[in-house]
């Protein structure tokens, strides 16, 4: 029996010349990297998918309709794009900024006027994040047109809301940064409607302020919040969020298919 990767390429068996691709792959730096069979048969094509760390969490074949850009206008994928924005902007601001009263305000002008791009980032990272919760909030209610709230799709719709919840987390923590007259009583005004929250307002309020007030508690916590914690929750509920989908794409496809 002929193993897969003896087999000839299709475009051995079809006379066709090999693309760039494939020459690279045939060469033995190529033949270390992919070590997957060869793709001839769709078996084989099968095998590659699944021997590929990237790929595995992929279905073997999706409905066309779903990834056309009616299904969902793409906003899952501009979100996405708008977040890598946010972190790669982010991190710039970062080496010139320090969470504390005395500084953030002139550290923020600091940025604007002397930093080279820094007027240009910190509107990238503003705008950013206007259209991320923009994005994410059509997206959303893009799908509950479409039904995805419904089995067996359920429980990535709350990965979905929950996935809007903290990116509205993030736009709300990274408003109190400047620390200017705006910043301040728009975070005193949240905080307080927080406190109107049954049961747990009151405990909610003391949790993000740090404090009774505004301050320099408030400020450490909102700048953890918005640069370590909120980042790595998106990153890890968009990663299974993504997992998820695909998976379930998967099982629609297999209920869609005839019996033979």
């Amino acid at each position: 029996m002929t193993l897969a990767e003896d087999r000839p390429t299709e475009a051995e068996q079809t006379g066709s010349k090999p693309d760039l691709f494939d020459r690279i792959r045939d060469t033995p730096v190529g033949r270390t990297i992919w070590r997957s069979p060869r793709r001839v048969t769709p078996r084989d094509r099968a095998a590659a998918h699944w021997s590929s760390f990237a790929m595995h969490i992929y279905p073997v074949k999706m409905k066309r309709e779903q990834i056309a850009f009616k299904y969902s206008w793409y906003l899952g994928v501009i979100s996405t794009v708008l977040f890598g924005s946010l972190v790669i902007s982010g991190v710039y601001l970062m080496f010139f900024y320090v969470p504390s009263p005395d500084q953030a305000y002139a550290d923020m002008q600091t940025i604007q006027n002397e930093i080279t791009f820094g007027q240009y980032l910190r509107n990238v990272h503003r705008w950013s994040a206007h259209l991320m919760v923009l994005a994410v909030v059509a997206h959303m209610c893009k799908m509950f047109y479409r039904g995805a709230y419904k089995p067996p799709r359920e429980g990535n719709w709350i990965i979905g809301v929950g996935l809007l919840a903290t990116t509205l987390l993030m736009s709300f923590t990274g408003y109190l940064l400047p620390w200017d007259q705006l910043a301040f009583w728009a975070v005193t005004v949240g905080t307080e409607m927080a406190a109107f929250v049954p049961f747990v307002g009151d405990s909610v309020r003391e949790v993000m302020l740090g404090g009774p007030v505004v301050g320099a508690s408030t400020l450490l916590r909102f700048y953890v919040l918005h640069v370590a914690v909120l980042p790595l929750m998106i990153v890890f509920l968009l990663t299974f969020h993504l997992w998820r989908w695909r998976k379930d794409s998967m099982l629609e496809t297999a209920r869609s298919e005839p019996d033979v």
